[in-house]
């Protein structure tokens, strides 16, 4: 479960971070309110869970009443990439003086919790990695061992944070991952975690994601659970049993693994093109949730090809096959197919699909070649409106 930015500060709090002083409206007058008591200049942020609010003119700053009143009523209402605000964080300006980042998550592959900490913050971690890597100092914590302030102090020292603040920084860092720990988050995020002008070190956003299996042991989480705005088309795929996450992109992705719809999901990147989700069928799906997969891919509109991406062990090619050709009998599909099967019984899916091969219908041989193919298509289709 994702949190909303004040939702996620509220969750640091429990855990002694430090945060701006705000409030959450719902209206403009409750957004004034909250204005004059965190006092002048405050930040009016849009509550959306996507990224791009700044872009979007979903954060601005007011320094009187008068600027709080005109911007909560803009921001209110807004569309930001298909999510209506319908919440504001307002809260005190913070005079910043550097920007860094901090993160916690779990390490799957290395069975361990992942420490990202860079004083490159205030972007997406993503662009960070991409053109200055070595800027991201990457630590793997023992969660048997848990999380020690010498550990702490060592990652900042590294990381170059500035000397006088570095025990002030690893004493935030031990209660991030306390509340990584204890909260049971899948991620606790930080960006930027921002030191002031006068020399002090707290977070200015709050990215948290909380472990649903865990939410047993956690009932105030029903308050969370009660103000989720989850995409529709997230919903439908909760109702499936399918593994899905919307995106904004216009490539449709299905895979069979969590690592192998995140590698496709990469794969869309390098080829030019942006995935619409995430959708992991599993191990073992069979003919109908694939086609209750493709269905669901189908229904979103922004969808301009679809790769599937198969690589059979448990599950097997042909009952992918069966579920594609099913698909195509009762569905009224949208958009192109681009498939790749390899793997268990991937000769007699191709077999299966063989009379079926059209300008609907493209098998390629490699992940690549599949998603470079989605990617021409998607943005044929695009052009061609």
């Amino acid at each position: 479960m994702d949190l909303f930015e004040y939702q996620g500060k509220q969750y640091f709090e429990r855990y002694d971070i430090p945060v701006s002083k705000g409030g959450v409206a719902v209206s403009v007058d409750e957004a004034v309110r909250i204005a004059d008591s965190v006092g002048y200049p405050v930040v009016v942020k849009a509550q959306v869970k996507v990224g791009g609010r700044g872009k979007a003119g979903g954060v601005k700053l007011a320094s009187t009443p008068e600027e709080a009143r005109q911007h909560a009523g803009n921001i209110l209402g807004m569309d930001i990439k298909g999510h209506t605000v319908e919440r504001l964080w307002v809260e005190h300006a913070t005079d910043i003086a550097k920007e860094w980042y901090a993160s916690f998550t779990l390490d799957r592959a290395a069975q361990l919790h992942l420490l990202m900490l860079s004083v490159k913050g205030g972007v997406e971690i993503e662009e960070v990695a991409r053109t200055d890597p070595e800027a991201i100092v990457k630590v793997h914590v023992d969660p048997s061992e848990g999380y020690s302030l010498s550990q702490a102090m060592n990652a900042v020292t590294k990381a170059g944070i500035d000397a006088e603040v570095r025990g002030e920084t690893a004493k935030l860092l031990v209660s991030l991952y306390r509340c990584f720990v204890e909260g049971d988050c899948d991620l606790v995020e930080i960006n930027p975690l921002v030191l002031t002008t006068d020399g002090k070190v707290h977070a200015l956003d709050a990215k948290v994601t909380l472990d649903d299996n865990a939410m047993f042991r956690h009932p105030e989480w029903e308050e969370f659970a009660a103000t989720d705005t989850t995409d529709e088309r997230e919903k439908s795929a909760k109702q499936r049993g399918l593994n899905y996450v919307g995106l904004d992109g216009d490539v449709g992705i299905i895979a069979n693994g969590a690592g192998l719809a995140m590698s496709t999901l990469d794969v869309v990147s390098q080829a030019g093109g942006s995935a619409a989700n995430f959708l992991d069928i599993g191990g073992g799906a069979n003919a109908a949730l694939m086609a209750s997969a493709l269905d669901l891919i189908n229904s979103d509109s922004n969808v301009k090809s679809i790769l599937v991406n198969i690589f059979g062990g448990i599950t097997r090619c042909d009952e992918v096959a069966k579920g594609i050709v099913q698909a195509l009998a009762e569905v009224d599909l949208k958009s192109p197919i681009v498939l790749r099967l390899d793997g268990t019984n991937a000769e007699e899916g191709r077999e299966i699909l063989a009379d079926h091969i059209s300008d609907r219908l493209l098998v390629e041989k490699t992940m690549l070649d599949a998603a470079s193919k989605a990617v021409a298509m998607a943005a044929t289709k695009d052009s061609k409106g």
